[in-house]
């Protein structure tokens, strides 16, 4: 047993966490959006560290939007998951903003492959509850909650089954209840969800429970409370109780462009009602005990040489990858991106390999031949997000640049230029999220000097994304497809 004071659990943008346990592990999904393969799945034995365990799915539909051709699914695709395990089996559950869809996932083995189908209907932040009469209910909504009663294939709600309004949040003009998470504990059964104060911009935990199925459902905030960091407030997750009884809350809190980043709470009881932190605050420090002791975690987030055997897990695409157009050479190290088409701006480019950047800094470098580019061709380093930036290299009229661009909030685009002489660029992005600061220096390495080209580029958590500030190699052309990048001795911190 050892405590702990080192909330954010995960400084990077894992949101929308729902937590199981099986056993003696915990596992947690997440929101994953636009990036593929997509819907993670983390792995832990003490609820504070984590690794990862899998991806549920490499594709969704497989739409021209997800490919990111004739359209995009930026801030929309794979929202919300919810996690269960149930008699042997474990289910995975979300909807999905740009096909109307709701999906379920099932496994036996959660390593293994996972059997794809849909649930009638489109279900908004939904979670699964499986009752102890083999009985199985959904919960969702925003503003108006509902549950309905599904039947015993979940593949559509159930006919005369139970279908009902249980919330209804009528009054919120900020944020109404939304992501919802269903359990049964002792018996009774409890909901809960995130929203905002009416009065102003502040996310808070509420939970709603009720003695039956068809019962009302009664409640209100659980948790309002922002760690005294930039009024934030810290909402929506799972609780998952612990192999010695002992019960906690995995909850994110927004830190701006980085992201929404995971927040570890105790949680006790208190006459069949939960009690999150101590007098409704999250204490700085608590006790957590690991089944595991001294087990060592994989990182998130890694460096890369792209000599390893496989993509290492903490890669995702920007969108649908098409593997027509990249290579991962193992013996020369390297992963080559082909243009496929011509593009107007790096949101549109084919094949972008992101990592997440994480808090309260973040430093990611990469080495780029470029020998391959031609004319209209631009590769490089980006901070991913709708107000982008970038540093590279462009080929224009036959002549090479060290090149960056940046989009500000306004939809500005702003260049700079230098000549390069070189068919070898090291290039990066030094980002610095502390108290939402959101500043990214872009540089060139010159002779092991790092030199900044343009000024401090300001970076901004937005809707139209919807995600936090990733790392992402990308090679594009203005004029004609056809030409190629090498990237290489990719390295973050």
């Amino acid at each position: 047993m050892k405590k702990i004071n080192i909330n954010p659990i995960i400084p990077l943008d894992y949101p929308d966490p729902d937590v199981i346990r099986v056993g003696d592990t915990y596992f947690m999904v997440s929101t994953t959006m636009h990036f593929f393969p997509c819907c993670e799945i983390l792995r832990s034995y003490d609820l504070l560290n984590w690794e990862h365990a899998c991806f549920v799915c490499e594709t969704l539909d497989n739409t021209p939007a997800q490919r990111l051709e004739n359209g995009n699914i930026y801030g929309q695709g794979m929202w919300a998951a919810c996690l269960r395990h149930h008699k042997g089996k474990f289910y995975v559950c979300f909807s999905c903003n740009d096909t109307h869809k709701t999906y379920l996932y099932t496994s036996e083995d959660i390593y293994g492959k996972w059997k794809k189908s849909t649930i009638e209907g489109f279900f908004h932040d939904c979670s699964l509850l499986f009752d102890d009469d083999d009985r199985i209910f959904i919960v969702y909504g925003n503003k108006e909650i509902w549950l309905t009663e599904l039947n015993n294939d979940l593949s559509a709600p159930k006919k005369n089954g139970v279908h009902r309004r249980i919330v209804f949040d009528k009054d919120n003009p900020i944020l109404g209840y939304e992501g919802s998470h269903f359990y049964k504990i002792n018996g009774r059964y409890y909901i809960f969800f995130i929203h905002s104060r009416p009065d102003r911009w502040l996310r808070c935990e509420a939970c709603f429970s009720a003695d039956s199925i068809d019962g009302e459902f009664t409640g209100g905030n659980c948790l309002e409370d922002t760690m005294g960091y930039c009024g934030q407030g810290v909402a929506q997750g799972g609780i998952v109780d612990t192999p010695d009884g002992k019960w906690y809350a995995v909850l994110f809190q927004d830190r701006g462009a980085v992201g929404r980043l995971s927040v570890l709470i105790p949680v006790s009881w208190d006459n069949g009602r939960p009690v999150f932190g101590e007098n409704g605050k999250i204490p700085e420090s608590f006790e957590i005990s690991s089944s595991r002791a001294g087990y060592s975690y994989a990182p998130l987030i890694s460096s890369d040489d792209f000599k390893g055997d496989c993509i290492k897990p903490c890669w995702q695409f920007n969108h649908e990858p098409d593997d027509k157009f990249y290579v991962f050479d193992r013996q020369n190290g390297y992963y080559r991106i082909i243009s496929k088409r011509v593009c107007d701006n790096i949101l549109q480019a084919k094949n972008t390999l992101t990592q997440r950047m994480s808090f309260p800094r973040c430093t990611a470098t990469v080495t780029i031949d470029i020998n391959g580019l031609n004319d209209g061709d631009i590769a490089g380093i980006c901070a991913l997000q709708g107000c982008y930036a970038w540093i590279g290299a462009a080929v224009r009229d036959g002549k090479k640049y060290i090149e960056m661009n940046s989009m500000d909030e306004e939809g500005n685009v702003l260049k700079e230029s230098i000549p390069l002489n070189d068919h070898i660029l090291t290039v990066g992005i030094s980002a610095d999220f502390e108290n939402m600061k959101d500043e990214a220096v872009l540089f060139y390495v010159e002779n092991g000097e790092r030199k900044q080209l343009g000024g401090k580029h300001r970076l901004f958590f937005k809707l139209d994304h919807f995600t936090g500030c990733r790392a992402g190699l990308f090679m594009y052309s203005t004029e004609a497809a056809g030409g190629y990048a090498d990237f290489s001795d990719f390295r973050i911190n």
